[in-house]
């Protein structure tokens, strides 16, 4: 998929603004296929409401501190045993083709974020693939939030 900017939906959940917390500022990325619109909730909270429990496709991630500096904390959900090993891999597959064009609607998002803390444009980004079977079980490094702006990837994942 690639990202249109004008089929991103933003909403801030209070407390959170366009420029306050960094620390603990979470993301819920979710879409539609029927539309192809993606939904974006930045808060201090996850948007558990917008998740739809029995697809578990959505896109989660958090501003966190690590040894001195912030990195982007990714999870997308693969399987805790009720997909198959068949459907856990298609379901990696999917999410590993599409993270980049997540990251890049939540860099996007909340491009006003960056304006306020513009060093954090540089911050790692690591992704979480949380399944039960070890191969789709793994933690991806995604580059930094610079290389997601203004609509060019710059890295293969």
């Amino acid at each position: 998929m690639t990202f249109n900017p004008e089929k991103l939906l933003v909403t801030y959940r209070p407390p959170a603004t366009k420029s306050m917390p960094a620390e603990g500022r979470k993301y819920t990325l979710t879409h539609s296929d029927a539309t192809g619109e993606l939904f974006l909730g930045i808060g201090t909270s996850y948007d558990k409401g917008s998740i739809n429990p029995k697809l578990r496709d959505e896109f989660l991630a958090e501003w966190q501190p690590r040894l001195g500096q912030f990195l982007l904390s990714g999870n997308v959900y693969i399987s805790s045993g009720e997909f198959d090993e068949n459907i856990s891999r298609v379901r990696y597959m999917v999410f590993k083709k599409e993270i980049p064009t997540a990251l890049e609607a939540i860099i996007h998002g909340d491009r006003v974020f960056f304006q306020h803390f513009p060093w954090l444009v540089d911050s790692p980004i690591y992704v979480t693939f949380e399944s039960v079977f070890p191969e789709f079980n793994k933690v991806m490094y995604y580059g930094t939030p610079r290389q997601y702006m203004g609509g060019k990837k710059k890295m293969n994942v």
